[in-house]
């Protein structure tokens, strides 16, 4: 069902899959598993440059290297830029959408050509593509409508009206489609992710923390060279206007997200992708503005604002460099193949495992798996959403009765699935972790000297496996369900 909430990203895996470059094996001994979504995002990093440039010599043709080097720098000096991009998650596909909807925006309004038929049905396509790639995607929907009106003028009124029925028809109809198709097979207008997520009203808060992140000094600067662009008609102005919209609409759309679990921002790609590219873009046209003394008080206040923002989260990227969010060899291992083995040396046959780590854990595991994040589970993600612990709870522990069961943190708190709580359902611990751990239904286990037998060969190596946790490793190849623990 989680895929379904990123059909576009999971259109290119398929692809990759039938083509033999995606789970098919290892290309100089790097997992294709590794390679082909990282290959992908290389791909969509270089796309994106190329927007930016793309658009930029619409407004400023002799220096649109300079913008895209700016702008690459920004980006390139952005740990959760890069580090989300390359992650094998939709983030570079998003970033490229939202970079592809600012060029088609620029180009339009500096050239003229706003209402023209080719610029609706591109900019409705890139919009589609948007919002099939993450649901906050289809904010992006509303760029072309708002600049239109923007820069609507009497005498091309039936021109605007035409181009935006066009613009309308090219995303309403496959897009409807989707949500229809979508509706008929989960009975959901809006992928569970957000169901489990439970989205609220648009939070500023979230908005301030990517600016501390950029750092202050950096998005003033910017703030103030875009100030001076917008306050000098001309070609420029206009097309900055054009590329602020879809900015504007995707810091609206982190808003409305809840505050991630993931470190570094995993939500803010195309927010760092747009925001390079107001930076660089009026930068770069006020240099060409200003005589030599103010573009070297220019060059002065970049630099020094990108030397203080690098160092202002150099301690936070040092920590996430050190402690990256869960690799997928680390959850395949520890949720996959792990509890592979427990049912093995347990004697259960056809067991379900309810657990919060899906990604690496359905690439190996054998079991039936209970989504305790309620990602992909209806029941679960309702629970979330209304806030009803006690329904998730006896849903888990009562109508689903997993064999095996896994949480810990947040997945322990959260729920409510303490120790003392699993105890009361004939949960039995295999593996201590934090404040909760593995356990197993004592009842499920027909020979109770299993289940010290398990207790004493997990806990030396799941000390080990989890007081490492090397992130840098692979785990082989291939991925496959049945693996068992290598440990």
């Amino acid at each position: 069902m989680e895929g379904y909430s990123n059909p576009s990203w999971l259109v290119l895996m398929a692809v990759g899959r039938r083509l033999g470059l995606f789970d098919h094996g290892a290309f100089l001994g790097v997992s294709d598993l590794v390679l082909y979504p990282k290959a992908l995002a290389l791909l969509c990093t270089a796309g994106t440059l190329a927007c930016i440039a793309w658009a930029a010599r619409a407004v400023t043709p002799g220096r649109a290297w300079a913008v895209t080097l700016l702008a690459g720098t920004a980006l390139a000096t952005n740990l959760s830029y890069v580090a989300w991009s390359f992650s094998g998650l939709e983030n570079p596909l998003y970033g490229l959408m939202a970079a592809g909807t600012g060029a088609v925006l620029v180009r339009a309004v500096a050239r003229g050509g706003l209402t023209a038929p080719r610029t609706a049905v591109t900019a409705a396509a890139i919009a589609l593509l948007a919002a099939l790639t993450r649901p906050d995607g289809a904010v992006l929907v509303a760029a072309h409508p708002l600049v239109l009106a923007l820069f609507l003028r009497r005498r091309d009124l039936a021109r605007s009206v035409r181009a935006l029925a066009l613009y309308a028809g090219v995303v309403a109809v496959p897009y409807g489609a989707f949500l229809l198709w979508r509706h008929a097979v989960f009975g959901l207008w809006v992928p569970n992710t957000a169901v489990a997520k439970a989205q609220q009203t648009p939070q500023l808060a979230q908005s301030g923390d990517l600016l501390t992140y950029a750092g202050w000094a950096f998005a003033l600067i910017g703030a103030l060279c875009a100030g001076a662009v917008l306050a000098r008609p001309g070609t420029a102005r206009r097309a900055l206007v054009a590329l602020l919209v879809p900015l504007l609409l995707v810091l609206l759309a982190y808003g409305v997200l809840g505050r991630d679990w993931m470190a570094l921002y995993r939500f803010a790609t195309p927010v760092w992708v747009l925001a390079a590219a107001v930076a660089a873009l009026s930068a770069v046209v006020l240099w060409e503005a200003e005589g030599s003394r103010g573009r070297a008080v220019l060059v002065m206040a970049l630099t020094g604002a990108l030397v203080l923002a690098h160092t202002g989260r150099a301690e936070r990227e040092a920590s996430f460099k050190a402690h990256p969010t869960l690799s997928m060899c680390f959850v395949a291992e520890r949720y996959g193949q792990v509890f592979n083995t427990y049912a093995e040396r347990l004697g259960l046959r056809h067991a379900t495992v309810a657990l919060p780590d899906l990604g690496g854990t359905l690439l190996t595991t054998r079991l039936r798996v209970l989504d305790l994040a309620g990602l992909t589970d209806r029941r679960i993600a309702d629970a979330y959403a209304s806030g009803d612990m006690r329904a998730l709870r006896d849903h888990v522990l009562r109508a689903e009765r997993p064999e095996l069961l896994h949480a810990h943190a947040a997945w322990v708190d959260k729920p409510g699935l303490t120790v003392a709580r699993l105890a009361d359902a004939g949960y039995v611990p295999l593996y201590r972790q934090q404040n909760g751990g593995d356990f197993v239904r004592a009842d499920a286990v027909h020979d109770p000297a299993r289940i010290a037998a398990v207790r004493a060969w997990a806990a030396p190596r799941l000390d080990r496996l989890i007081a490492e946790q090397d992130h840098t490793g692979g785990c082989g190849a291939t991925l496959t369900p049945g693996q068992g623990a290598a440990l």
